[in-house]
């Protein structure tokens, strides 16, 4: 059955998927190395990673007999998106402050 969209921030409020996320900068894992990391079932995990993956954060790869997860840009770059989306918002409007400021002292 497959997932529903979830956005980026959705995915990576869980903590679960966050600490997945953290221990794949580290290396590949496949599913039950990652699985022993956590202190819920195999399935609880794949479910995380299957969320991770449909959001572009992890992809698959098959070495062997095995499915190793590793990280995939992205998912990083649409919360990157969103992010400078609203640095930008911020730095209009302390930039606008400024003018503001800077002419009361004139």
């Amino acid at each position: 059955m497959p997932l529903p969209n979830l956005d980026a921030l959705q995915v990576i409020a869980d903590p679960n998927r966050r600490q997945i996320l953290q221990l794949l900068t580290k290396e590949t894992y496949n599913i039950n190395a990652l699985a022993e990391n956590f202190d819920m079932s195999r399935p609880a995990v794949s479910k995380h990673i299957k969320i991770l993956q449909q959001a572009g954060f992890i992809s698959i790869q098959e070495i062997g007999r095995e499915r190793h997860c590793v990280l995939n840009q992205k998912g990083f770059n649409d919360v990157k998106a969103l992010i400078s989306h609203f640095d930008l918002f911020w730095e209009n409007k302390l930039s606008r402050l400024e003018t503001i400021l800077n002419k009361k002292k004139d």
